[in-house]
Parts: C-alpha cells; sequence; structure tokens
C-alpha cells in the first residue's frame, strides 16, 4: 500500500516509547559494571559477567522480528511485543537493585536485556511499517532525539536523587546504594509509562488482502526463513554490517569500563567502598548525561545534512568525531574537562541510532523488515559477545586492567568504521514505489 506522509505529531506519538526503552537501557549500561563490582567483581570478570545479555539478544531480535513479521492481532503488528517486553523489563528493573550475590545480578541483567529486545527490535520495524521512505529519516531521527531525552533523564536521575539521599559507600544490610535502587524503580515507571503513550495514541495500517491471506497460512516463527533472509541480505546491508560491527566494539570498550574508569583514574577511588568510587560513578552518569544531551540537540538536524552529503558520509564524518572524542578521554585527569569529549561521542550516538537504519530501511524488502532489523542486531551482539570472551583476558594480561587503555581501543574502532562506511552503497530512493526495485538492484550481479 501507498503510504501516506505522517505530521510530526503523529511520528512524534509513534517514536515516544523509545523514550521510555532507553531510560531502561541507559540505566542497565551506566551502572551494571559498578553494580558487579558493588557486588565483589573484578576488572577482568566483568565483561564475562555481561556475557549472557548479548547471547540472548542474538536470538531474541530475529526471532522476534521474523513473529512480528507474521502476526496481525487487535493490537497490530508490532504493538504486542513492545507492550510484552515493557512490562517484563518494568519488572526486571524493580529487582535488580535488590541483588545480593553476582549470579542473581547476572541472571536478571539476562531477562532485563532480552526483554528490552522484545520492546526495541520491533520499534525499529515499526518505522519503516508507518512512514514512506522519504519520510525514514525523519522517523529514525525522532527515535534517536527520544534515545538522548531518556538517556539524559536517566543519566541525571542520580544528581536529583543525591539532593534527598546523600552519595555514600553501599548502604548497611544492602550491597547496591540506596540512590541506584530508586533510581532503577524510577526507571520502571518510565519504561512502562512511554510506550504505553506509543500503544495507545498509533494504530498500524491493516494488512492488504493479498497479506491477510500470506498471514493465514505463515507460521508464527519460521526459522527456515530467517536462514534464507541471511543468505539473502543485500549488499549494503553486508557492508553495513562491517560498519555496525567495529561501532558496537567501540562502544562496548565504553560501556564496560568509562564509570569505573571515572572513578578510579579521575576521582582516585582505590576500592568500591570509598565514598569517591561512588562519586566517580555519579559523575560518569553525569557525563552520560552530557553526551546524550548533545544527542538529542544534533538528531533533528541530522536529516538535513544527510540530504546534502548523504546518508554514509553523514554517519562517516559522526562516528569520526566519536573517535575523537573516545581518544582524548585518556588524556583527561580534570573531571569538568571530562565533558568535552561527551560532545564528539553525543554526535556519533546520533547517528549511531539512525543513519544505519535509515539507510539498511531502502534496501530490504517491506515485508521482511522486522527479520533484517531483528539480523542487523547481530552485528551488535557479536561485538558484545567478543567483549565479553574475550576483553577479560586483554585487559589482565595486556591492558593491566587499565580502563582508559580499553576506551583508546574504543576510539580505534570507531575510527575503522567511519573508514568503512564509504564504501556503503547507498540505496536512494525518491520514490517508495521504487523501493523494490531500488533494494534489488543493491543486490550482487
Amino acid at each position: 500500500m501507498e503510504k501516506p506522509r505522517l505530521s510530526f505529531c503523529q511520528i512524534w506519538n509513534m517514536s515516544f516509547g523509545f523514550l521510555g526503552i532507553q531510560f531502561g537501557w541507559t540505566l542497565q549500561m551506566n551502572n551494571m559494571s559498578a553494580i558487579y563490582e558493588y557486588l565483589g567483581a573484578q576488572p577482568s570478570q566483568l565483561p564475562i559477567l555481561w556475557l549472557a545479555a548479548p547471547l540472548t539478544g542474538l536470538l531474541v531480535q530475529p526471532v522476534i522480528g521474523n513473529w512480528s513479521d507474521n502476526t496481525w492481532g487487535p493490537l497490530g503488528r508490532r504493538r504486542p511485543f513492545f507492550l510484552t517486553g515493557a512490562i517484563l523489563s518494568s519488572l526486571a528493573l524493580i529487582l535488580m537493585p535488590l541483588s545480593a550475590a553476582l549470579w542473581m545480578a547476572a541472571g536478571l541483567l539476562w531477562i532485563l536485556d532480552a526483554s528490552i529486545n522484545i520492546s526495541m527490535e520491533p520499534f525499529r520495524a515499526f518505522v519503516a511499517d508507518m512512514l514512506p521512505e522519504e519520510q525514514r529519516s525523519r522517523g529514525f531521527t525522532m527515535q534517536s532525539f527520544f534515545i538522548g531525552v531518556g538517556s539524559v533523564a536517566a543519566s541525571y536521575l542520580p544528581l536529583l536523587l543525591s539532593r534527598m539521599v546523600p552519595p555514600t559507600g553501599s548502604a548497611k544490610g544492602h550491597a547496591i546504594p540506596e540512590i541506584v535502587r530508586i533510581a532503577f524503580w524510577i526507571g520502571s515507571v518510565a519504561f512502562i509509562s512511554a510506550v504505553l503513550v506509543t500503544v495507545i495514541t498509533t494504530k498500524e495500517y491493516p494488512p492488504s488482502e493479498h497479506e491477510r491471506e500470506r498471514l493465514k497460512h505463515a507460521k508464527a516463527f519460521d526459522f527456515g526463513e530467517i536462514m534464507q533472509a541471511l543468505r539473502e541480505m543485500p549488499r549494503t546491508m553486508r557492508q553495513l554490517a562491517v560498519v555496525q560491527f567495529l561501532t558496537w566494539l567501540g562502544l562496548f570498550c565504553m560501556f564496560l569500563y568509562f564509570a569505573v574508569a571515572v572513578a578510579h583514574n579521575v576521582f582516585g577511588a582505590l576500592s568500591t567502598n570509598e565514598r569517591a568510587f561512588t562519586q566517580g560513578v555519579i559523575w560518569a552518569g553525569y557525563c552520560s548525561g552530557a553526551y546524550n544531551t548533545v544527542c538529542f540537540i544534533v538528531a533533528p538536524f541530522l536529516p538535513a545534512l544527510a540530504r546534502r552529503i548523504g546518508k554514509r558520509g553523514t554517519h562517516s564524518w559522526c562516528l569520526s568525531a566519536g573517535a575523537l572524542g573516545l581518544v582524548s578521554i585518556a588524556l583527561i585527569h580534570d573531571k569538568w574537562l571530562l565533558f568535552l569529549p561527551m560532545v564528539g561521542i553525543g554526535i556519533a550516538w546520533a547517528s549511531i541510532l539512525s543513519m544505519p537504519y535509515a539507510i539498511l530501511s531502502a534496501a530490504i524488502p517491506s515485508n521482511k523488515m522486522g527479520v533484517y532489523m531483528g539480523i542487523f542486531n547481530f552485528f551488535i551482539v557479536i561485538p558484545e559477545i567478543l567483549s565479553s570472551l574475550v576483553f577479560g583476558w586483554i585487559m589482565a594480561n595486556v591492558l593491566n586492567n587499565d580502563r582508559m587503555k580499553a576506551l583508546i581501543i574504543g576510539g580505534i574502532c570507531f575510527t575503522l568504521a567511519a573508514i568503512l562506511t564509504q564504501r556503503v552503497q547507498e540505496v536512494v530512493v525518491e520514490d517508495e514505489s521504487l523501493a523494490p526495485l531500488a533494494a534489488a538492484r543493491a543486490e550482487p550481479a
């Protein structure tokens, strides 16, 4: 069907749920390494403790994508998955800061990450389902805007809470500080509330008669269809996959070690029992809030930049800014100067959350949008798995547990990704009706 152009308010409503998803995801990313250290983990153990989450994502994303492609019910195609993931994620956020042992925190991270994936993956396909191709860049950058807002809110929440609960070491009877526990519980409410806004305000287009007939005979989950989609990945997607792999390898270096690097290298904490450690972790959260502030400021300007230099050129330029930001962190020892690299990282983050998906959506068949968006997630979780399996050994045996060196490696990965973005074959579609033909031209002869 020919999709109508949507208004600003309609795109706003359909993207609003990402605010809640990112609120929960940022709480997880900013605090899990510190939570593990509160519970007694060593730096070299952190990567392996993150392993269950990406392994789950590797399975969940394509399954949910394929399942949602072949689903239609009272709530539509994608909205049932938003809602289910939001309910499960909210419960996991309530329980996570009550963890009393490493195994409990690792298990809840597994549940939380899987649940976030159930909500997040259909949201990517949702934009492509609802918008004509010429509006997709705007749709994905609107998601980036809400991702930035959600991340800022989650990052600066401890600052607001510290006005009421002074930052100290772990509270008596609890391994995890009270500020962290309250933040996770507020995140639980924010997650489910924001997703409900999208579920209630946005209705999906009903399938055509031909599509209804296909859905009658389609399996809810078809492993063979996923394997076929893997074999038939368009050239553009294969090229983007390498860029995505290197980008997220660099990001996980930051996610794993930035907070504890600030606590130890900038605030001078020698153990997790010191007040300086908690202050350093909270300050790292403020820095995260800064780059996410840059993200939602920059995101609305990316479609205009993409029209001038292309989506590929925009993404390459933004990744280069992020590389400069990550590498420069290692040179900084003053907590206030840490906000300078956050500008480059924020620019890169805005593009990472939008441009690859805008490029990809023009190159894949519309009736397989969910499964291909799920497969594309492989190139986020595979680098996370490699980081979990290999980086602990590298930290202990090569980097001497120097967390700042891990951030430099992240910057190198960003640089390589920026260079390889230049070879991505971008499919440009002016008329949505030409999208299938354009996608076919992206295939190898």
